[in-house]
């Protein structure tokens, strides 16, 4: 825990920047009945009756420094899917970066050894050479400012129904569209000396 805190608290340093990324699968379900629509006073209402139409995998990553994020859709969550999103992430979003922090939960497909299953011995070594894994702590995947990002996601944008998976691609990508040019980003404000206060019961030997 205190690793990750530390690393928040790190100087921002353009080289060398920090994201958090984080996944979810999301089920897209349609109307079987026409909804009815908003009206001045009403909410959307729609039947209980639903149909589903996909299961789909979304990778977020998010710059909670700069207030950029990218929400990707993609049909799994395998190693395969983790290491090509980390290529987009190295050669597409920071080119420019010599190492990027990437701060992450303890998903077994978050690992080093996910890109030399996608990649050449030296294309993988490569990317991981410009990689720095940080874990969350298992039970601790609250410490990752990216798991908040996904639920901003979810409470404004994804959490109705859609006719189809390319109707919530375009949603998310107005959504995305909106906050990055808004430079949303995030404040961590808790540091290692609040931790050990709110914490105690992890620090069996506590400061006197």
């Amino acid at each position: 825990m205190e690793r990750v805190i530390d690393v928040y608290h790190e100087t921002y340093d353009e080289t060398h920047p920090l994201i958090c990324m984080d996944e979810a699968s999301k089920q897209v379900i349609a109307d079987v009945e026409p909804a009815l629509p908003m009206s001045p006073g009403q909410p959307r209402r729609e039947d209980h009756h639903y149909c589903r139409k996909d299961v789909r995998a979304l990778f977020l990553f998010f710059d909670p420094v700069l207030g950029w994020r990218r929400v990707s859709n993609r049909e799994s969550r395998k190693r395969a899917d983790w290491a090509e999103e980390i290529k987009t992430l190295l050669d597409e979003d920071y080119p420019d970066a010599d190492q990027v922090t990437l701060i992450c939960d303890n998903l077994n497909t978050h690992d080093i050894a996910s890109l030399y299953w996608r990649y050449p011995s030296a294309e993988a070594h490569r990317l991981a050479s410009r990689l720095r894994l940080i874990h969350t702590p298992r039970n601790g995947s609250w410490l990752n400012m990216a798991e908040m990002e996904l639920s901003v996601l979810g409470r404004q944008c994804i959490n109705r129904r859609f006719a189809s998976s390319a109707a919530m691609t375009r949603s998310i990508a107005s959504w995305e569209q909106f906050r990055n040019e808004s430079h949303l980003g995030a404040r961590w404000q808790f540091t290692t000396r609040r931790a050990r206060i709110k914490l105690k019961s992890l620090y069996p030997h506590p400061d006197i």
